[in-house]
């Protein structure tokens, strides 16, 4: 049985105040990215598509060759090279015709990899059903595969899956006036009364009383009459305010990279238990061999073994309130990432670890 377990761990600790800009605290109500999605066909696989199995993968395919001006029955399209996906991407405020973006592509039927495969020019759709971009391009999973020496193969990443690096297109721009605006709404990243009241007085101590606190997330900031309005916004989020480190932990699922950072504490005593169910397949060949000056061939027979071990489980205790501990531990446990993900999570649930938990 071949194992093998891809985490990073990052540790980040800053345990120091210090001061950041208001824009890195805040987003601009407005000024938002969108939501873009379509459906698209993804050619030039090596075998590895949906094949005969998705029919609307094959009728796809022949209503795009009758624009061609190919006409052919989608029950005579008999391909492996091809895969329906679905293709979403955010499109970034006040972006205009002819900007660039990238896009995520997903299998939709049952390819088992797109990888190098290209995305044939795909209409990509906004929240109103106005087509605001297209998408093309070829498309990567950032995965692969090692192979042992017996032919087994450990696989790395998500093959169903993968991006195109600046594969969307702006097509049509989004209708936005800042310029028509009086006021506009500083939307905090992280609600907090404390963090929203201090951005409104370093505002209102330079420019006078044009902001106020409406909620803990949000400050709300009035435009003074005859200034130049996109200059103006720049310099409030230029300003710079006392922030506290908030404690912080960052999982990548697909990559299996952890970071940690801030002052992370946990209440002690944390038991953390742990075990996992094996199974290994082993394959043996046997070779029959026919009589001596018999008609026969030899044969070879594969002999298939099945076992499943489970693992015992084991209790790893973390008595310190420090999160170097905490790391050490789940290292000690040799979890996967996906493991990784749960027993933070559960520490989370417990109320043992104070600390904010983002699952990208």
């Amino acid at each position: 049985m071949l194992k093998v377990i891809f985490t990073l761990i990052i540790l980040i600790n800053s345990l120091s105040f210090g001061a950041v800009k208001i824009r890195d605290e805040v987003e601009v109500e407005s000024f938002r990215t969108n939501y873009l999605t379509g459906y698209g066909i993804v050619v030039g696989l090596s075998g590895t598509g949906d094949g005969t199995t998705s029919r609307y993968t094959l009728i796809s395919i022949a209503n795009m060759l009758r624009k061609l001006g190919i006409y052919i029955d989608p029950a005579q399209v008999r391909t492996k090279n091809a895969a329906a996906v679905i293709v979403t991407a955010n499109l970034p405020p006040f972006a205009k015709p002819g900007m660039t973006f990238d896009v995520n592509v997903s299998s939709l039927g049952d390819a088992k990899d797109i990888g190098n495969g290209v995305l044939i020019r795909t209409p990509l759709y906004g929240p109103d059903g106005k087509i605001y971009a297209f998408a093309q391009g070829s498309v990567s999973t950032g995965g692969g595969f090692f192979e042992s020496n017996k032919g087994g193969k450990v696989q790395r990443g998500f093959t169903t899956s993968g991006i195109i690096i600046n594969g969307g297109m702006v097509e049509e721009e989004l209708p936005f006036d800042f310029n028509s605006l009086e006021v506009v709404r500083l939307n905090l990243k992280n609600p907090d009364f404390k963090k929203a009241t201090s951005i409104s007085e370093t505002i209102n101590s330079k420019y006078g009383n044009v902001s106020k606190v409406l909620d803990p997330s949000t400050v709300l900031l009035q435009f003074p009459k005859g200034v130049d309005k996109p200059s103006f916004l720049a310099e409030i989020l230029s300003l710079e305010i006392s922030s506290d480190n908030i404690p912080t932990i960052v999982i990548h699922e697909r990559t299996g990279t952890v970071i940690l950072s801030g002052d992370i504490k946990i209440d002690p005593p944390v038991y953390v238990s742990h075990g996992n169910i094996y199974v290994m397949v082993e394959s043996t060949p046997v070779v029959s061999q026919p009589q001596p000056f018999g008609q026969g061939q030899t044969v070879v027979t594969p002999q298939v073994q099945t076992k499943v071990v489970e693992e015992k489980g084991r209790i790893i205790p973390i008595e310190s309130a420090s999160v170097k501990d905490l790391v050490k531990a789940l290292n000690d446990l040799g979890v996967s990432p996906r493991d990784l993900i749960a027993i933070l999570q559960a520490i989370k649930s417990a109320g043992k670890i104070h600390a904010h938990i983002k699952v990208m």
